[in-house]
Protein backbone atom coordinates (compact mmCIF):
# COMPACT_ATOMS: atom_id res chain seq x y z
CA UNK A 1 0.00 0.00 0.00
CA UNK A 2 1.40 3.59 -0.84
CA UNK A 3 2.87 5.66 2.44
CA UNK A 4 0.55 9.03 2.82
CA UNK A 5 -0.68 10.91 4.85
CA UNK A 6 -4.16 8.50 4.49
CA UNK A 7 -5.04 6.21 7.39
CA UNK A 8 -4.53 3.30 5.03
CA UNK A 9 -2.99 1.22 8.24
CA UNK A 10 -5.74 1.95 10.57
CA UNK A 11 -8.56 1.30 7.52
CA UNK A 12 -6.48 -2.26 6.98
CA UNK A 13 -6.91 -3.35 10.55
CA UNK A 14 -10.60 -2.29 10.43
CA UNK A 15 -11.24 -4.05 7.16
CA UNK A 16 -9.46 -7.27 8.21
CA UNK A 17 -11.41 -7.85 11.61
CA UNK A 18 -14.70 -7.26 9.23
CA UNK A 19 -13.61 -9.64 7.32
CA UNK A 20 -12.90 -12.09 10.06
CA UNK A 21 -16.94 -11.68 10.85
CA UNK A 22 -18.12 -12.55 7.69
CA UNK A 23 -20.70 -14.78 6.93
CA UNK A 24 -19.84 -16.87 3.91
CA UNK A 25 -20.84 -20.27 3.76
CA UNK A 26 -21.72 -20.71 -0.12
CA UNK A 27 -19.04 -18.61 -1.95
CA UNK A 28 -16.36 -19.43 1.02
CA UNK A 29 -15.07 -15.67 -0.08
CA UNK A 30 -15.06 -13.70 2.61
CA UNK A 31 -14.99 -9.55 2.27
CA UNK A 32 -14.26 -6.51 4.73
CA UNK A 33 -14.48 -3.03 3.75
CA UNK A 34 -13.66 -0.06 5.80
CA UNK A 35 -13.87 3.68 5.58
CA UNK A 36 -13.02 7.02 7.52
CA UNK A 37 -15.48 9.79 7.43
CA UNK A 38 -14.82 13.34 7.29
CA UNK A 39 -15.53 13.72 10.52
CA UNK A 40 -12.74 11.30 11.02
CA UNK A 41 -15.15 8.02 12.60
CA UNK A 42 -14.11 4.64 11.16
CA UNK A 43 -16.94 2.22 9.99
CA UNK A 44 -16.57 -1.58 8.78
CA UNK A 45 -18.69 -3.91 7.33
CA UNK A 46 -18.86 -7.47 6.16
CA UNK A 47 -20.48 -9.89 3.59
CA UNK A 48 -23.43 -11.64 4.73
CA UNK A 49 -24.40 -14.69 1.99
CA UNK A 50 -28.01 -16.22 2.42
CA UNK A 51 -29.27 -19.15 0.38
CA UNK A 52 -31.14 -17.16 -2.06
CA UNK A 53 -28.14 -15.06 -3.50
CA UNK A 54 -30.19 -12.43 -4.56
CA UNK A 55 -30.41 -11.10 -0.82
CA UNK A 56 -26.56 -11.17 0.01
CA UNK A 57 -25.41 -8.25 1.52
CA UNK A 58 -22.20 -7.10 0.57
CA UNK A 59 -19.66 -5.57 3.38
CA UNK A 60 -19.79 -1.83 1.53
CA UNK A 61 -23.64 -2.38 1.82
CA UNK A 62 -23.26 -3.03 5.23
CA UNK A 63 -20.33 -0.51 6.52
CA UNK A 64 -22.67 1.46 4.51
CA UNK A 65 -25.88 0.43 6.92
CA UNK A 66 -23.19 1.52 9.83
CA UNK A 67 -22.63 4.82 8.34
CA UNK A 68 -26.25 5.73 8.87
CA UNK A 69 -26.67 4.10 11.79
CA UNK A 70 -24.02 5.93 13.30
CA UNK A 71 -25.39 9.59 12.23
CA UNK A 72 -24.53 9.41 8.62
CA UNK A 73 -21.50 11.80 6.87
CA UNK A 74 -19.70 11.15 4.08
CA UNK A 75 -16.93 9.05 2.95
CA UNK A 76 -13.36 9.71 2.97
CA UNK A 77 -10.99 7.08 3.15
CA UNK A 78 -12.16 3.51 1.57
CA UNK A 79 -10.66 0.13 1.11
CA UNK A 80 -11.59 -3.38 0.71
CA UNK A 81 -9.96 -6.72 1.59
CA UNK A 82 -11.08 -10.30 0.42
CA UNK A 83 -9.87 -13.70 1.44
CA UNK A 84 -10.87 -17.02 -0.40
CA UNK A 85 -11.49 -19.79 2.43
CA UNK A 86 -7.91 -19.91 4.28
CA UNK A 87 -5.99 -18.11 1.51
CA UNK A 88 -4.28 -15.06 1.54
CA UNK A 89 -6.15 -11.85 2.50
CA UNK A 90 -5.80 -9.41 -0.59
CA UNK A 91 -6.93 -5.97 -1.37
CA UNK A 92 -9.65 -6.10 -3.43
CA UNK A 93 -11.92 -3.11 -5.49
CA UNK A 94 -15.50 -2.90 -4.97
CA UNK A 95 -18.28 -4.59 -7.43
CA UNK A 96 -19.79 -2.09 -9.92
CA UNK A 97 -23.11 -2.10 -7.48
CA UNK A 98 -20.80 -1.22 -4.29
CA UNK A 99 -18.96 1.50 -6.50
CA UNK A 100 -22.44 2.93 -7.48
CA UNK A 101 -23.28 2.95 -3.66
CA UNK A 102 -19.61 4.14 -2.22
CA UNK A 103 -20.41 7.02 -4.97
CA UNK A 104 -23.61 8.13 -3.36
CA UNK A 105 -21.68 8.31 0.01
CA UNK A 106 -18.62 9.67 -0.90
CA UNK A 107 -16.64 13.47 0.14
CA UNK A 108 -15.44 14.85 -2.72
CA UNK A 109 -12.20 13.87 -3.60
CA UNK A 110 -12.85 10.29 -2.06
CA UNK A 111 -9.80 8.15 -2.07
CA UNK A 112 -9.68 4.67 -2.62
CA UNK A 113 -7.16 2.39 -2.05
CA UNK A 114 -6.82 -0.28 -4.53
CA UNK A 115 -3.91 -3.44 -5.55
CA UNK A 116 -2.41 -0.52 -7.82
CA UNK A 117 -2.71 2.87 -5.93
CA UNK A 118 -4.63 5.35 -4.41
CA UNK A 119 -7.61 6.25 -6.82
CA UNK A 120 -10.62 9.01 -6.07
CA UNK A 121 -14.27 7.22 -6.58
CA UNK A 122 -14.24 9.10 -9.85
CA UNK A 123 -11.28 6.97 -11.34
CA UNK A 124 -12.97 4.03 -10.11
CA UNK A 125 -16.61 4.91 -11.91
CA UNK A 126 -16.24 7.06 -13.91
CA UNK A 127 -19.70 8.83 -15.74
CA UNK A 128 -21.01 7.66 -12.44
CA UNK A 129 -25.26 8.16 -11.95
CA UNK A 130 -25.85 10.45 -9.02
CA UNK A 131 -27.90 12.47 -7.06
CA UNK A 132 -27.16 15.72 -9.10
CA UNK A 133 -28.56 13.24 -12.33
CA UNK A 134 -31.98 13.36 -10.86
CA UNK A 135 -34.45 16.09 -11.17
CA UNK A 136 -36.74 16.47 -8.41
Amino acid sequence: MENNTAPWSQLEAAAAAALSKAYAPYSKYRVGAAALTTEGRLISGCNIENAAYGVTLCAECAMVGELFAGGGGKLQYFLCLGQLEDGAVQLITPCGRCRQLLFEHRAPGMEVQTDTGVLTMEQLLPYAFGPNDISL
